[in-house]
């Protein structure tokens, strides 16, 4: 018997996200950090509209629209030069926009919300070592009562760049690192430049050295900025001792260069010499809320994991801040695992699942590594492509699964998306008891997956009963059915409940053809389509994800049905 279903290390957004999911599917988890309180650092700060996405599915969203600031645009010079001004503007079909919040702000969001689970952060408790069999992980655990053993079935290491879960897996961690330092400073700007705007100022060396560099992004509040420079001289360690140095969470670096590093940290002096020297109209830096000297490395692990453990965001790649990808897409790692996590602990996974994770996400987070590598030396868009491209790129719409292990074949017939595509919203939609439209994310926020059964005026309602039935069973009863009728289609004798697409906003996002079907992943990524939906056909988009129905549960692995550990939940931890 495990003491846990999932022991998770680290609270950052990444390790935060993974246990609130977890909570949110029902299973059984422990988070533990080794610091006594959470940092007050504006270090990760920009939210990709993808993450909001994420954080609306999770029922966040309405707390950080609370919170967060509107990114609005980029401004740019170079080398004293004002170019053209960049919007952050999206297709209308995107519901969230760019945004930016302090991450001890997200961190603390994503505390309170995974408090409403009855799951608090065990803090001050470090993971000492672990081992692992073919059952589970027993992790030895250090806090402030001493030592304890853990017994879990998953592990999963979201204990950053210098993570002891990496480590312990034996996990090649190869890449490389920038030679600059770089220092950050949250603070308050006088100048007279338009709100909402991020800020990227170079001056190129006419030398050939390395470029004068000053980037801002604007934080809530009354002319707050995160401001990030190359590193004053006095601030950088000598040659050969930056790797040597220790982290601002006090973990050794183990020759990884990357992070906050516990050496003299910037005061407002050194920021006001680069404002003076740099920035495009006269401005005086004050308010300094925290300041920090860092270094950038660029690695990527060779694998996600191994046997029951796992590890995700800054503990399996790290790499320049370039575009705010970094946090985003380890928030995103977690919640591609945790719904499969969730599915095995119950008995319900088909046995590769759990490998899936590796085979999605590490593509992912190769191009992640890459990207910002050739935009730090080179600038964003030098990849080249439309603005409206690049911008969905960094906004993180297009990251795909197309090549997932967890996908049928492939319908050569579909319009876009794929599957292994995001879903898209729509809107437009009519519930009989709704007095306005519905979006379709409104349709899938449930934490299982969901099918999406469309009627045309000729499709007949039984089929689509016979259809639902056939998924669910296939499904072990953990999916959603909804059906989505075209403008004149029949819902008599219809047993599902259903919407009609009055202003044809899901066919056409979908290219939706009359009598298919759409199965859409907890993660919001498509997880199959089929044309014309069939009771087989619809069964079988699940088989790639769940263990056949007439398989027993393994009983030392699941939890009873419905999506609740068989474990007594744990009272909250303070």
């Amino acid at each position: 018997m495990a003491d846990t279903d999932v022991l998770v290390v680290g609270a950052g957004p990444v390790g935060l996200t993974a246990a609130a999911e977890l909570r949110r599917h029902g299973t059984d988890c422990r988070i533990v950090d080794r610091l006594a309180a959470p940092h007050h650092y504006a270090k990760a700060v920009g939210i990709q509209p993808r993450t909001m996405e994420v954080w609306d599915r999770m029922g966040l969203a309405r707390e950080v629209l609370a919170t967060a600031a509107p990114m609005r645009g980029q401004l740019i010079w170079v080398d004293g030069r004002e170019g053209p001004r960049i919007e952050l503007t999206l297709p209308p079909d995107v519901p969230y926009g760019f945004a930016s919040l302090p991450q001890y702000t997200t961190e603390q969001l994503l505390a309170d919300h995974l408090a409403t689970y009855g799951t608090r952060i065990e803090r001050a408790t470090e993971l000492v070592s672990f081992t692992q069999d073919a059952d589970g992980v027993d992790a030895e655990l250090r806090g402030p009562d001493g030592d304890e053993h853990v017994r879990c079935r998953y592990l999963v290491g979201c204990d950053g760049a210098h993570s002891r879960v990496r480590r312990g897996l034996g996990l090649d961690f190869g890449g490389g690192a920038f030679t600059e330092t770089y220092m950050l400073g949250d603070v308050e700007v006088d100048w007279d430049l338009p709100a909402g705007y991020g800020v990227r100022i170079v001056r190129h060396d006419p030398g050939g050295g390395p470029d004068d560099v000053l980037v801002g992004i604007p934080l809530p509040g009354r002319g707050r900025y995160r401001l990030s420079m190359v590193a004053a001289p006095d601030l950088v360690a000598p040659p050969g001792t930056a790797a040597g140095r220790t982290s601002a969470d006090g973990l050794s670096a183990d020759g990884v260069a990357h992070g906050l590093e516990s050496g003299p940290a910037p005061g407002l002096d050194h920021i006001q010499a680069v404002l003076d020297r740099l920035a495009p109209q006269p401005a005086t830096a004050s308010a300094l809320r925290w300041s920090s000297v860092f270094r950038i490395s660029h690695r990527i692990v060779d694998r996600y994991g191994r046997g029951r453990a796992f590890v995700a965001g800054d503990a399996a790649h790290i790499h320049p801040p370039t575009g705010a990808q970094g946090m985003n897409t380890g928030i995103q790692d977690a919640f591609n695992l945790a719904w499969k996590l969730a599915l095995a602990v119950r008995g319900t996974a088909a046995p590769a699942l759990l490998d899936s994770y590796d085979a999605e996400r590490r593509p992912v987070g190769e191009e992640v590594v890459g990207r910002t590598v050739r935009h730090a030396r080179a600038g964003i868009g030098t990849d080249g492509g439309t603005l409206e491209s690049i911008l969905m790129r960094e906004a993180q719409l297009l990251v795909d699964y197309r090549d997932s292990p967890l996908l049928p074949a492939a319908d050569g017939d579909a319009a876009p998306p794929a599957p292994g595509d995001r879903a898209p919203d729509c809107t437009g939609l009519r519930h009989p008891l709704a007095a306005r439209p519905l979006r379709l994310f409104d349709l899938l926020r449930s934490p299982r997956h969901t099918l999406l059964l469309h009627l045309g005026p000729g499709t007949e309602p039984r089929r689509a009963d016979a259809c639902a039935d056939a998924a669910r069973h296939a499904a072990h009863g953990e999916l959603d059915v909804w059906a989505v009728l075209a403008p004149g289609a029949s819902a008599d004798s219809l047993l599902l409940p259903h919407v009609v697409d009055e202003e044809d906003a899901y066919r056409r996002a979908y290219g939706i053809r009359d009598g298919e079907a759409v199965l859409v992943r907890p993660d919001g990524h498509l997880g199959g389509r089929l044309h014309p939906a069939a009771p087989d056909g619809t069964a079988a988009l699940l088989h790639p994800v769940f263990a056949p129905n007439d398989t027993p549960r393994d009983a030392s692995a699941a939890g009873p049905p419905g999506g609740q550990s068989q474990f007594a939940q744990p009272k909250a931890r303070q």
